[in-house]
């Protein structure tokens, strides 16, 4: 009979840690720990360093922290309680997100949540120690004769969340202009890591703000030697607000190595980020191409490669298609999204719906609208009027998929005939004289090709004109296959296999589908 084993599992109560609200992700031990495998390795053996997390929630990066400083130091500080004494008490700091996180990240670290107790691993003369929650508030832009009124200046926090003291307003410190603190001015940080916040906004938003890209911004401003944070991987293509933060990193030459999980709950399990995570280091005194790797189902695919972030507005995250888009892009010629339509085609809401039948409507036009068509006169078409008599093809603007590769990436698009019109739910992909051009490129979208290159560009569920960039406008007077297509381009088999395991074979004809 087999013994039982005597060793226990212990496990981390850090990874049995919620979601803490609707803007803070606690970090899985796991995920705090890859961070801290990119800084250099000499950084632990720096007994003058000073580290800073700047957005506590569980203290997780805190304590794993002073785990590595504890054996790395060990040369330099022999005396293990002097070592200790050092690394808590000069070198370690932070500031907590909430009250409670505040406690709970003294918890992890000094193993009490009152500093000054006789629990704590080092005796502080304040309950806080190096880990205080400093409370904030929002500024509010003045408004004649009125108080403060509207969303934050800083952040873009709603009103709503101002609630009254001793009520959690989200005002974070370190953002907000109230940490580090008037005493700690002089103070030189060496390390800034954390994961901060991902977005602001209140229960039930469909337009949350992002948030994360402040507190880079504010790390980089302190200018310390090396910054490693985790964000969302949005920032690489879209995001609302995050046009100016993707320019300045992808231009920054000091960003070292950037480590993408664009998959499903693999950096965060159980939590859904639409478009995945990353974590990136930057170092001041680097410059040079950044070190790109891609994780999937927590292993590494391939070798990470060094290529400049800037080489296209957007960030590539795939390295395996940073080849196949510089042979579509050095054949040159015009973009398909020069063809593409705003976000409104014909300057109405998504909400938007005309009358049941054309019975008395004055040349009317079929009006597509979310999950059902309707009827308009033709008067009332006030933009783009000219598309209105034109064979044209439909997408649908948001489409989005959980799941493994291969993806469809996009919706099928919708072939419609003349007099026809559409709300704001769909994008009119091009307008024809002709059915037949307007039928060669409802087969051009649905190529693996195409949706391959519309994919780069989308982190999202939102598609919009530019996010066909990269896809070729090739003439429409002929049937595109992807067997054309790869031959056009010069694609190796590597390449077509590639596109292949990542994008679904699309029908050549609509299947029945409900409207969406």
């Amino acid at each position: 009979m087999r013994k039982a084993s005597t060793e226990r599992h212990i496990p981390d109560i850090l990874d049995c840690l919620a979601q803490l609200s609707n803007n803070e992700v606690p970090t899985p031990p796991r995920l705090a720990r890859a961070t801290l495998d990119i800084l250099p390795a000499e950084v632990w053996g720096k007994p003058d360093y000073v580290w800073l997390d700047p957005v506590c929630k569980s203290g997780i990066f805190l304590r794993e922290i002073a785990v590595r400083l504890l054996e790395g130091l060990s040369d330099q500080i022999p005396n293990f309680d002097m070592r200790r004494e050092h690394i808590y008490r000069e070198m370690l700091w932070g500031t907590a997100t909430t009250e409670m996180t505040g406690m709970i990240s003294r918890r992890s670290l000094y193993y009490s949540r009152d500093a000054s107790g006789a629990a704590s691993v080092i005796r502080f003369g304040s309950a806080d120690g190096n880990l205080p929650f400093i409370r904030s508030n929002h500024t509010r832009p003045k408004q004649k004769n009125r108080t403060a009124d509207g969303s934050c200046s800083i952040c873009g926090a709603p009103l709503e969340l101002e609630r009254g003291e001793g009520r959690e307003n989200y005002a974070y410190s370190f953002i907000h202009g109230t940490y580090p603190t008037e005493e700690m001015r002089r103070m030189k940080f060496d390390v800034i890591v954390g994961n901060p916040p991902y977005q602001i906004g209140t229960e039930g938003s469909n337009r949350d703000r992002p948030l994360y890209q402040y507190f880079v911004d504010q790390a980089i401003a302190l200018n310390p030697r090396y910054i490693a944070m985790i964000t969302p991987s949005r920032w690489f293509a879209g995001g609302l607000g995050l046009a100016e933060f993707r320019n300045d990193r992808l231009n920054d030459r000091r960003m070292r190595m950037l480590v993408d999980y664009p998959r499903l709950y693999d950096a965060f399990p159980g939590v859904k980020i639409r478009g995945g995570v990353s974590y990136f280091l930057w170092e001041r005194e680097y410059n040079g191409p950044c070190r790109v790797q891609t994780m999937w189902n927590g292993n590494p695919i391939g070798e990470p490669v060094e290529r400049c972030l800037n080489e296209w507005d957007v960030l590539v995250r795939r390295n395996e298609a940073v080849g196949i888009l510089r042979k579509v892009q050095g054949a040159g010629g015009a973009s398909l999204a020069s063809k593409v339509s705003s976000r409104l085609p014909f300057g109405f809401q998504t909400n938007v719906h005309g009358a049941s039948t054309p019975t008395g409507l004055k040349n009317p036009v079929e009006f597509y609208g979310s999950r059902r068509q309707s009827w308009m006169a033709r008067s009332d078409i006030k933009v783009n009027a000219t598309a209105v008599p034109m064979h044209k093809v439909l997408m649908h603007r948001a489409y989005g998929e959980d799941g493994e590769p291969p993806y469809k990436v996009t919706a099928y698009p919708t072939l419609v005939g003349p007099q026809t019109a559409c709300s704001g739910t769909y994008l009119v992909v091009g307008a024809f004289p002709t059915a037949g051009e307007a039928g060669n490129l409802d087969a051009y979208l649905r190529t693996r090709f195409v949706r391959f290159l519309v994919q780069l560009r989308m982190n999202t569920q939102d598609i919009k004109s530019d996010t066909f960039t990269f896809v070729p406008d090739l003439p429409m007077d002929r049937r595109w296959t992807d067997a054309d297509l790869y031959e056009r381009f010069g694609l190796t088999e590597e390449e077509i296999a590639f596109i292949e395991s990542q994008v679904k074979e699309m029908p050549a004809h609509d299947p029945v589908e409900p409207l969406a």
